[in-house]
């Protein structure tokens, strides 16, 4: 029953990590870059926080308790991570929504279910349990659904022109895409190394009393301020390049010689609420993770 609520909680983070970027076709009139520290800002910093302070007691104490080491060890694989991140939003923005997701999130399925099997060297176990065959059929699925879609984008770049492909997609490269989308799935296992190395957090937050499935609510702390971290060096870096940090403040843009009005509210509101729903995937995958063994966590 523990397993089956906790494939159930992944799911739940799955649709949110399916969904998170469809707020974004809202926001009009910003750049990519723009939108995305604002996204970032309230996936990676508000929201962890605020689940964190009304679930986990003496949180600070909890933060600061661990050794060195863990902390390194947790904001490291949150860096890494978060160049998976990074790159699953680059993903959307070459291949568009419906294909970008497709291929960004089976690859990072399909990666992140291997990776860390492979690196601890049990790999080969998980062809000789009934339960590791059926997860690495289920990953042959993910693999054969990547291709079709990746087929269908095929089909659709040749079938539209240069000039409707930017019409639907401004900056549509489907082999650009393809490539970020399998950089990112490989990144984004960091992700599941960076609750294993902030476990002695997670069980810092017990001692104090917090409720066993909100353990790795503090975990999520440290590794989304590395995730964050190189998030916003990529996105400071393209604002300053391409001069757009007066998106934050500028209430009409000049575009194609046209003074047009920028729905500032708006754009803050549908960027945070793609932000917010993004961390849903990281709130229900830590609540998930509580309720799979070993057996089955690497799954």
């Amino acid at each position: 029953m523990g397993a089956f609520l906790g494939i159930i909680l992944h799911a739940i983070g799955g649709f949110a990590a399916g969904s998170f970027y469809i707020p974004m076709k809202f926001v009009k009139k910003w750049s990519w870059e723009s939108a995305w520290m604002v996204l970032g800002f309230a996936a990676w910093i508000f929201a962890p926080w605020v689940m964190a302070y009304f679930t986990t007691p003496h949180l600070l104490e909890v933060l600061t308790a661990a050794d060195g080491a863990t902390l390194f060890y947790t904001f490291l694989f949150g860096l890494l991570w978060g160049i998976g991140g990074l790159t699953f939003g680059l993903t959307m923005r070459y291949l568009g929504v419906s294909l970008g997701m497709a291929v960004a999130l089976g690859f990072t399925a399909a990666f992140g279910t291997l990776v860390p099997p492979i690196i601890d060297g049990t790999i080969g176990d998980k062809f000789t349990s009934n339960g590791g065959l059926l997860t690495m059929s289920g990953i042959l699925l993910v693999l054969i659904g990547i291709g079709l879609a990746g087929y269908a984008g095929m089909l659709k770049e040749k079938e539209l022109s240069e000039e409707e492909q930017k019409a639907a997609i401004e900056e549509f490269d489907l082999w650009k895409g393809l490539g970020v989308g399998i950089f990112s799935g490989i990144l984004s296992a960091s992700f599941a190394f960076g609750l294993t190395a902030g476990a002695p957090i997670a069980q810092k937050a017990l001692e104090y009393g917090v409720a066993p499935v909100f353990q790795n609510n503090a975990v999520l702390i440290w590794i989304l301020l590395g995730g964050i971290t190189t998030n916003y060096i990529w996105t400071i870096y393209l604002s300053a390049k391409n001069k757009t940090f007066s998106d934050f403040t500028a209430h009409y843009k000049t575009i194609e010689g046209q003074k047009e009005q920028v729905p500032l509210k708006s754009n803050y509101l549908f960027a945070a609420l793609g932000g917010i729903t993004w961390y849903l995937q990281f709130f229900f995958y830590g609540m998930g993770a509580t309720y799979l063994s070993k057996k089955y966590g690497f799954a």
